[in-house]
């Protein structure tokens, strides 16, 4: 008689997994990862306010099915330790520390709006740790746009409050039929998680990204043409934190920009909002071979 076939153990999803820690100098950074083991990880960094229960888990669990993917919580945000910076470049020079502290010798980002800018940083400064970037959402330095964000997200954050709905419905997506559902299903997914669930971020910390971005829409334009690596940019057509106009000036100058054509109806968020096509095409282009 032959021995009944074990199902195969299925893949842990993002909303699964534990959250770990590292020390960063005498600071302890907080960070969830999952997918293979080995080759070039892919580190995530997140927009305002973020914490690691603010990723959808269909982008992380579709890209972690290829690719190992390592989310985190910068300094002072979430449950990370320490003050959160109030410049775009130290928080770089932070996460820069991060991915020293795990090991790495190179990584690959994805960096979403205001994570976005932080990621263009490390690319310039540190071009031996990056080895390819992916961008969404999100703009260079004096941008057109970027120094308005304090005013409009403190407006969703009052909105929010009054209707007792998440800002980031307003600030992530179309305010039309289509943008309104897809807003509602991706709010499901983040509470997807419901056990050892992230910290909220703190006021003091909001006020210090707020800071850090206005500094970064009103400081000189950023010389792209150092940023030498491959760059994927993606983003809605109707994106208002971070207007979408930013992310077709990052594609003609970076050097190696790669644009995705802007998803219809869709705005700030709309890696998330077209999560299966973003993944496939973010997949292609880290997997793509050095000369391609």
């Amino acid at each position: 008689m032959s021995a009944a076939r074990s199902s195969p153990t299925p893949a842990p999803s993002y909303k699964d997994v534990p959250t770990r820690a590292v020390s960063v100098r005498g600071v302890d950074f907080v960070y969830r990862q999952l997918g293979p083991e080995g080759g070039v990880p892919l580190i995530l960094l997140h927009h305002l306010t973020a914490v690691l229960d603010n990723w959808d888990p269909r982008v992380i669990d579709g890209l972690a099915a290829r690719r190992r993917v390592i989310a985190f919580d910068n300094r002072g945000v979430g449950a990370s330790g320490g003050s959160t910076p109030d410049t775009i470049e130290a928080m770089a020079r932070d996460a820069v520390l991060f991915i020293q502290a795990l090991g790495f010798e190179q990584v690959d980002r994805l960096g979403l709006s205001m994570g976005g800018f932080i990621a263009q940083v490390i690319a310039a400064e540190e071009p031996q740790l990056v080895r390819r970037v992916v961008l969404a959402g999100t703009g260079p330095a004096a941008g057109p746009g970027i120094d308005k964000v304090t005013a409009l997200t403190l407006r969703a954050v009052l909105k929010g409050f009054l209707t007792r709905k998440d800002p980031k419905q307003f600030l992530f997506f179309t305010d039309t039929e289509h943008g309104r559902r897809e807003a509602r299903a991706f709010l499901e997914r983040l509470n997807e998680r419901t056990d050892h669930r992230d910290k909220a971020i703190a006021l003091t910390s909001f006020r210090a990204q707020l800071k850090a971005i206005h500094r970064w829409g009103l400081q000189p334009p950023a010389d792209l043409s150092r940023i030498r690596q491959p760059v994927l940019v993606a983003n809605g057509e109707s994106d208002r934190m971070v207007p979408s106009e930013n992310t077709l000036d990052l594609a003609a100058r970076l050097p190696r920009g790669e644009l995705i054509p802007l998803y219809p109806d869709a705005g700030h968020g709309g890696i998330f909002q077209f999560h299966d096509t973003f993944v496939a095409r973010a997949l292609a282009f880290l997997e793509a071979q050095p000369d391609a």
